[in-house]
């Protein structure tokens, strides 16, 4: 059984019985360049395949960047503010979603879909002791076009992947942010019969 990690401790509590694996899940910024046995990365991709999908299409396609040449291809449509951190990551995956069903008409849960694939493999990265960190800031048609992304597949986010490294090794204004965030209450988004306006 995992316990929750002492930094998450601190940080976040349960209200009701969950495992912690959902709580020591979080996206810090500092990462060890340390490499990642094959074994083990290719764990968190057998997770996501798991994932539930629509029809059973499984939409996800995740691009895999661990060379520094192809991490490097990775850094150009990265926004700034993420590369400055992110760079040090040891694996950047982008995950993507066929668009397209397999008869042929667009499938409206292709995204979430994908969401849910994502959240899989980050679930199976903290049990592996390692960190996930999805950036939706970076230039999906860029990546498109560095990455020869088919028109039919949408690009979602880019992900560091990689073991947790010390909050010094982050700028000072980095270093207040690396800890794990607190969630909204149950009340403000879980609602009986209909809607509810806060």
């Amino acid at each position: 059984m995992i316990e929750y990690l002492p930094q998450v401790k601190e940080h976040r509590h349960a209200d009701h019985d969950i495992d912690p694996v959902f709580l020591n899940r979080w996206s810090p910024r500092s990462y060890k360049s340390d490499p990642i046995p094959d074994e083990v990365l290719f764990s968190l991709f057998e997770a996501a395949r798991w994932a539930p999908s629509a029809s059973n299409e499984q939409p996800w396609r995740f691009i895999v960047a661990r060379t520094q040449e192809d991490k490097e291809r990775f850094y150009p449509f990265i926004a700034d503010g993420n590369r400055i951190w992110c760079e040090k990551a040891p694996v950047l995956v982008l995950i993507a979603s066929q668009t397209i069903g397999s008869r042929g008409s667009h499938n409206r849960a292709h995204a979430f879909d994908a969401g849910t694939a994502w959240g899989y493999l980050a679930l199976e990265a903290t049990r592996k002791g390692l960190s996930t960190h999805a950036m939706g800031g970076f230039d999906p048609e860029k990546a498109r076009e560095v990455l020869g992304i088919p028109e039919d597949i949408e690009a979602h986010a880019v992900i560091a992947i990689g073991y947790q490294g010390e909050k010094e090794a982050l700028s000072e204004a980095m270093q207040e942010r690396e800890k794990p965030s607190s969630r909204r209450e149950l009340s403000e988004t879980v609602f009986e019969g209909v809607f509810a306006k806060k």
